[in-house]
């Protein structure tokens, strides 16, 4: 048995560790079964940083997808045979706090299910009636937290519009319930296409980037780019304003941008970060004034001057993750920046990067997090 004094404690640990406990104590065999425990565990996690990231190559490729730690400092936490599971047989769309949700590759049709790679558990999920019919189709899903009940979680499904309208319907779907419920008001995206696979979420609304190409005229409405937010709760779509050098200078080909959160969601102070990358430099805003759309700069930077030693760098891809690190790709390395460091922005290298594509980053970290009733083992 577990002592009173070590209950605490342990609830704090990675997955990873508590599994090697196992080896060496009997308690922990029960333990990590029992789900008093695994609650504590899980209520205590969702309050830590992710400690990693899934690496994977934006044009499914077939290769092998890769788990790196966010410093050199650092460990990953999953099995060998589950990322080769995952690298033969799945794309990962999204991720939440110690889950991911991915789409089956090696079967048609295809599948969707929650997964936790620690504990090597999935649930598969049922697909909403127009998915199933087109499965072939691009598909929207996002793996978000319900706040007011932290071991529970939300899958959030965007219908493509069949017209060209711009609206999609938006469908959730919870473990609890096991039911896809429609919203009653779609989400309206505006005249520009939607970056989905880089969502801002906070208090119940979703924020979504548009991308930046010149397919407008300078007199359209929706000439410049722009951050469309969908409220959960009651379904209204809203514009929000990107800074004006950032609107003017975004139509250049060699122009990238995304969203992402900024700071710790759970604290009031938490806002959006806006990261510009054009010709190797990166520049970034917080978000300062929500109702106004007043933004600050906090940074501007030739990776160069970050401390990039690389030969004309060619950047696959970039994100910010636990609110403050910027992690970027080139063609050889994985760097990362901590922006909250003004006195030292530096990189520091925390891998190599092979693939030949662009990649997308999936932030994660090692619990105990159940996937939801009904859930099995991972078939590797």
């Amino acid at each position: 048995m577990i002592s009173s004094e070590l209950f605490p404690i342990f609830t704090y640990l990675p997955a990873k560790s508590l599994y090697r406990f196992q080896n060496v104590s009997k308690g922990f065999y029960n333990l990590l079964e029992e789900d008093f425990f695994i609650v504590n565990h899980v209520h205590n996690s969702l309050k830590r940083d992710d400690t990693c990231f899934f690496l994977q190559g934006e044009t499914l490729d077939r290769e092998k997808i890769m788990l790196c730690p966010l410093s050199s400092q650092q460990a990953s936490g999953i099995s060998g045979d589950v990322l080769k599971f995952l690298s033969t047989s799945s794309q990962i769309l999204a991720s939440t706090k110690g889950l991911i949700i991915c789409r089956t590759t090696d079967k048609s049709p295809t599948e969707f299910y929650i997964c936790n790679p620690a504990t090597k558990s999935r649930l598969p999920i049922s697909l909403p009636m127009h998915v199933e019919k087109n499965v072939d189709a691009h598909v929207i899903v996002l793996l978000l937290e319900c706040y007011d009940d932290f071991d529970d979680y939300m899958v959030v499904h965007f219908e493509t519009p069949i017209d060209w309208s711009s609206n999609y319907a938006c469908k959730i779907f919870k473990p609890r319930e096991g039911l896809w419920k429609p919203m009653e008001k779609c989400f309206s995206a505006g005249g520009r296409n939607m970056k989905f696979n880089m969502p801002v979420y906070s208090n119940g609304i979703i924020h979504f980037l548009s991308d930046c190409g010149s397919y407008f005229t300078r007199e359209s409405l929706y000439f410049e780019p722009y951050i469309m937010s969908y409220n959960l709760k009651n379904g209204s779509s809203t514009v929000l304003k990107l800074p004006r050098t950032v609107r003017k200078g975004s139509n250049d080909k060699k122009c990238d941008m995304g969203i992402f959160n900024w700071g710790n969601v759970f604290m009031e102070s938490s806002s959006i970060c806006l990261v510009r990358l054009k010709r190797s430099t990166f520049k970034v805003w917080i978000l300062r004034d929500y109702k106004t759309s007043k933004w600050r700069r906090i940074m501007k930077a030739t990776t160069r001057e970050m401390g990039l030693k690389e030969e004309n760098p060619k950047i696959k891809g970039f994100s910010v993750m636990n609110g403050k690190l910027l992690i970027f790709a080139t063609k050889k390395y994985i760097y990362g920046c901590d922006l909250t460091d003004r006195n030292c922005m530096k990189i520091e290298e925390i891998g190599q990067n092979k693939y030949k594509h662009n990649v997308s980053f999936i932030p994660y970290m090692d619990i105990l997090r159940p996937c939801g009733p009904g859930a099995a083992i991972l078939p590797c």
